[in-house]
């Protein structure tokens, strides 16, 4: 499990701190990327301008993994600045993840997400450097896709179920 290197307790009404494992708990089990979550990310336009958009996002090997077509304004935001974050609100857990994303062109991490995406209803193939499948997102644009890992920096973390809490958590990058 990647490990924070420092815990921020936020809550303002005498919770504990919530632990990293309970929100990595719920993102690296393999059920939950059968679910309906919908992830969105925050990007910086050139001109300093802020974006969001809904994104296909899945948690493997320790991260979190998002497909964007080449052309639409988060990747061509993304490719001038790789500063992000992505907000997912988890089963009693709302989370922004923090940090860079940045494409993945690695054939064995294409095939390994791939495959994840497969068994969450997508059915993603790698066809070069990039994943094709019958249909995306209609925001998508055609086929390839373009898969990125964002590296962590900072996630903040706020439960709506027991234990409540609020906090942040920090990693090394």
């Amino acid at each position: 499990m990647i490990e924070p290197i420092a815990t921020h307790n936020l809550d303002r009404y005498g919770n504990a701190e919530l632990p990293w494992s309970r929100p990595h708990g719920i993102l690296a089990d393999e059920k939950t990327a059968a679910q309906d979550l919908t992830y969105f990310i925050a990007t910086v336009r050139p001109d300093g301008r802020s974006h969001s958009a809904g994104v296909g996002a899945v948690w493997v090997d320790d991260a979190l993994y998002f497909v964007s077509g080449p052309d639409t304004l988060k990747s061509r935001n993304l490719a001038h600045n790789p500063a992000c974050s992505v907000a997912v609100r988890l089963p009693g857990l709302d989370l922004v993840l923090e940090g860079d994303a940045h494409r993945v062109t690695d054939p064995s991490t294409l095939e390994r997400v791939a495959a994840v995406y497969r068994t969450s209803g997508w059915p993603a193939s790698v066809e070069g450097d990039a994943f094709t499948a019958a249909y995306n997102a209609p925001s998508a644009g055609p086929p390839p896709w373009h898969l990125y890992r964002l590296t962590l920096h900072t996630a903040v973390g706020v439960a709506g179920a027991e234990p409540h809490g609020a906090s942040r958590w920090d990693f090394a990058h």
